[in-house]
């Protein structure tokens, strides 16, 4: 990509991009200011090239500098388990502090596609995020993340996958008591579900091999038509 950029007249909009993480770091802006500058207990956003981790980071340490909150929040990153260096790197003995226990991966295949990464660009600095707010790095498999979805889409939303392995980060730290029940939490959305409509079809209409489908709400085909 870097390669293209300086060949072509193409602007390179991705993590690489400092400005990308400037313009994702107003998000902890609006949410502070959304909860009328008290800072949420966690917060947790889908991982994949991290850069959203370390801007809300950066936003958030801004903000309390600055006097215009008192405190940071505990940052969670979710990772799909088809690719999850981070999550690796956290679980291994010494944890992020331990700067070779992070190893790129060859990513698998996962519905949640944004964050199908195994060599983050923002690693180093998604790993400060974590290790200066105490915070967690979870996983969640195809079928969590499915099932979080179809959970999540049972109160109005239509969120994407990647919402989804969030969800499902936040229902596994529950179960576990890691997240209290009275703990102020946010789940960061990252894309709608109308973007991956075969993902949410395919998942109620019972057609993926080897996954569960507790929360399946199926289709009813009708004759397309108005009045039908």
């Amino acid at each position: 990509i870097k390669q293209v950029v300086e060949e072509y007249p193409i602007y390179l909009a991705n993590s690489m991009n400092p400005l990308r993480l400037e313009g994702q770091k107003t998000v902890s802006i609006e949410l502070a200011q959304q909860f009328d500058w008290k800072v949420p207990d966690w917060i947790i956003v889908p991982g994949g090239n991290l850069g959203n981790v370390y801007a809300l980071y950066k936003g958030f340490r801004m903000m309390m500098d600055l006097g215009l909150t008192e405190r940071m929040p505990r940052l969670v990153c979710a990772q799909t388990h088809a690719a999850n260096p981070l999550y690796r790197a956290f679980m291994k003995p010494g944890g992020l502090a331990v700067l070779e226990n992070f190893e790129p991966m060859v990513a698998q295949h996962t519905s949640a596609s944004a964050i199908r990464i195994g060599d983050p660009i923002s690693y180093n600095r998604a790993r400060e995020a974590i290790i200066k707010t105490n915070g967690i790095v979870e996983e969640a498999t195809e079928e969590e993340i499915m099932e979080a979805c179809a959970r999540g889409d049972r109160t109005g939303m239509f969120n994407c996958p990647h919402t989804g392995t969030a969800l499902a980060a936040l229902i596994k730290l529950r179960e576990r008591g890691v997240i209290g029940k009275n703990d102020r939490t946010v789940v960061i959305s990252t894309a709608h579900g109308l973007k991956f409509p075969d993902f949410k079809v395919a998942y109620h209409e019972q057609t993926l091999e080897d996954l569960g489908t507790r929360f399946k709400n199926p289709p009813i085909s009708v004759k397309a038509n108005v009045g039908a």
